[in-house]
């Protein structure tokens, strides 16, 4: 029987998630529905290439995520309505905020049948109230608030329990609105192998922006106080320094580009090579994740983790005392986590039994084929 193929428009606000984060996802949905993709400008052509032969259709625009503009914000609301006049889809799933935010009043007014708006974290919006981040979480709270009003064409995702709780408490969401939990974006099991680590010679590494809210300076003042007791250990660094509200202060960025401390490699296209030379993966943030891509990266790959005791991150480690994977620190703590680097310095064979069962961990919980079922069925589900 000939099934009704529907018309799903994706919302980003990077492309750089398209393939690392919604690929598998992308390829699922094309089986019985035609796909578009409506993204801030490509800058890497193999990535339109590769959407364009997967048979996706793609339209780009201006939009810079972590820029505070009204005059473009506004000019992102017209592109939006433009490209739903256009496509005139049956499902709309946009995600992160400004596709959240922007696209579901959008959506709403155009009449679209199912929308899905999915929030990958809350970011500093929900644990900053000071500054010009400040003012920023409060037009950001109040133009949520409007966006996700209850309606039955609604279905609102999150990726931890957390997360949804908090817009309940702030009164954002209530419980007229039809919310799910997935876990993450879940990680492609056959795509990240997994190799067991090296433990003659300790690697730490951390993948992520340069932000404040990721932990950026705890990272760098832990690799210090670890240097100072045991030289040999190395410190690597993935991730871009870009124009963000929360970016790190330039006198860090000058440190850390020294190379004194930290090993800092810039942004990278594949981050398994690093992953696989390095011992233990560490994520201290306190940014307000959904479930971190780079930690699920590095459990599939059977590395340890070191990460923060705060939402998204704490959902990484598993809590059976005799299937540990990794520890979770205070957030803001330097000295706990060089503690914690510590002991696996001093404890070399733990790095391999934690590393084995973060990926059994992420088998049972993260793999992205269980979590993309859901998705399906939130997306496409009667």
């Amino acid at each position: 029987m000939e099934i009704n193929r529907k018309k799903v428009l994706l919302v980003c606000d990077s492309s750089g998630t398209l393939l690392d984060f919604r690929g598998k996802l992308i390829e699922d949905l094309l089986v019985h529905n035609d796909v578009y993709v409506f993204s801030p400008k490509i800058t890497q052509p193999e990535i339109k290439e590769r959407l364009i032969k997967m048979g996706v259709r793609v339209y780009e625009n201006d939009l810079h995520s972590s820029n505070v503009s009204i005059l473009s914000d506004l000019k992102y609301i017209k592109d939006l309505f433009r490209i739903i006049k256009l496509i005139k889809p049956d499902i709309f799933f946009p995600y992160a905020f400004k596709p959240v935010i922007y696209g579901s009043l959008v959506a709403n007014f155009c009449g679209i049948k199912r929308i899905t708006p999915m929030l990958t974290g809350l970011g500093y919006n929900f644990s900053n109230d000071s500054g010009k981040n400040g003012l920023v979480s409060k037009i950001t709270k109040i133009l949520l608030k409007l966006s996700l009003r209850p309606n039955r064409r609604f279905r609102v995702i999150f990726q931890n329990y957390d997360d949804c709780e908090k817009l309940i408490s702030t009164g954002i969401i209530n419980k007229k609105h039809q919310c799910y939990v997935v876990n993450g974006s879940g990680v492609d099991l056959s795509h990240y192998d997994y190799t067991e680590p090296q433990v003659e010679h300790l690697s730490f590494l951390m993948i992520s922006r340069l932000i404040n809210a990721k932990g950026i300076n705890e990272y760098f003042e832990a690799a210090r106080l670890i240097r100072q007791k045991f030289p040999e250990t190395t410190f690597k660094l993935i991730g871009s320094f870009d124009d963000n509200i929360d970016a790190i202060d330039q006198n860090l960025y000058e440190k850390i580009c020294s190379g004194e401390i930290i090993e800092y490699l810039g942004p990278v296209t594949d981050v398994r090579p690093y992953i696989k030379d390095s011992s233990i993966v560490v994520l201290p943030s306190y940014y307000g994740e959904g479930v971190p891509r780079c930690i699920l990266e590095g459990m599939a790959m059977g590395r340890a983790i070191i990460t923060s005791n705060s939402v998204g991150c704490k959902e990484t480690i598993n809590a059976a005392s005799t299937e540990l994977n990794g520890f979770l620190v205070p957030v803001k703590n330097a000295p706990a986590l060089a503690s914690r680097m510590e002991y696996f310095i001093k404890n070399t064979k733990d790095i391999i039994s934690f590393g084995i069962n973060g990926r059994k961990f992420a088998k049972e919980k993260f793999d992205v084929n269980l979590i993309n079922s859901q998705m399906l069925h939130i997306i496409q589900g009667a």
